[in-house]
């Protein structure tokens, strides 16, 4: 898998952290670059360790993983994208938690961050050492979600669902091409 590609498998889990952290900046009233850090953080942690459990996890059913990976990563990567793409449409405002608040930002942050395991999942199954995306998914979520918080205190919930298909779409098109890669 090429650098690039693990750059937009990036990009594709970043965006539920990134719409996420959209409408917490919407609803809290006291964002400050403190707050935007903490949101930011957790939610980078949790993306780049999640998808290290799901490899970990892979590689001890690895036989399996070496006849049927491809089809694997097809089907995780494309059920993410599709999953993304149908809950940006049912979005609701039912924000009523305080986002800085350290539980429910934990459990915004495994939340978010499901995705990361099964991905964690695909690249075990395409043989890919999973110390280099695990810093790239982790930096660009913390990225995507500091820069997020400041959007949503002065935008709020425009962006949120469009972010959140653009994700979806782009993990679809890479269980594509893996799909296609493997076939060609």
């Amino acid at each position: 898998m090429t650098i690039i590609a693990i750059i937009f498998i990036a990009l594709g889990l970043a965006m539920d952290a990134f719409a996420v952290s959209i409408s917490s900046g919407a609803v809290s009233k006291k964002m400050q670059v403190k707050h935007a850090f903490l949101i930011a953080g957790f939610f980078g942690f949790f993306q780049a360790i999640m998808p290290l459990f799901g490899w970990l996890l892979a590689n001890f059913a690895g036989h399996f993983l070496e006849r049927f990976g491809h089809w694997i990563a097809f089907v995780l990567l494309v059920f993410i994208g599709a999953k993304m793409i149908y809950e940006s449409f049912k979005m609701s405002d039912e924000r009523d938690s305080n986002p800085l608040n350290i539980y429910v930002l934990f459990v915004m942050a495994i939340a978010t961050s499901i995705d990361a395991f099964a991905v964690g999942i695909t690249l075990s199954a395409l043989k890919v050492q999973v110390l280099l995306p695990i810093l790239i998914i982790g930096g660009i979520t913390f990225g995507f979600s500091f820069v997020g918080t400041y959007i949503g205190k002065l935008f709020g919930h425009i962006f949120e669902s469009k972010v959140e298909v653009f994700g979806g779409v782009i993990l679809i098109l890479i269980g594509i091409k893996v799909l296609v890669t493997h076939f060609l």
